[in-house]
């Protein structure tokens, strides 16, 4: 069983940064595809970018992370990150962890992001 536990939101102006973490439980997290989604209010839940086992990383396709969010994994502290630079008012939703293996599928909680002034 993996436990997923996301962390580092919180209210942020436009232009600012922020840095959410995923900690997980189980001891085989380094084999597990990570990823971050996120789910504005009255949207569906969309993909922002994921990290491999092998530290490939593949981002939402559209121009609104690219080049400003980063993802990354440490396996040896069983963590993903998403730092999110010149952060917007549209970035503003719950954000998601999600790890998934095969057949296997876990997420997290959630922590909301607001962008605003």
């Amino acid at each position: 069983q993996v436990r997923l536990v996301e962390s580092g939101g919180g209210l942020v102006q436009p232009g600012g940064s922020l840095r959410l973490s995923c900690a997980a439980s189980g001891s085989i997290f380094s084999s597990y595809t990570m990823g971050w989604y996120r789910q504005a209010p009255g949207k569906q839940r969309e993909l922002v970018a994921f990290i491999t086992s092998g530290g490939r990383t593949n981002y939402a396709d559209s121009d609104s992370v690219k080049g400003r969010f980063t993802i990354s994994r440490r396996n040896q502290l069983n963590s993903v990150v998403l730092q999110m630079n010149s952060l917007k008012p549209e970035d503003t939703a719950v954000y998601y962890c999600r790890a998934w293996l095969g057949q296997f599928e876990h997420w997290g909680q959630g922590t909301l992001v607001t962008v605003s002034e």
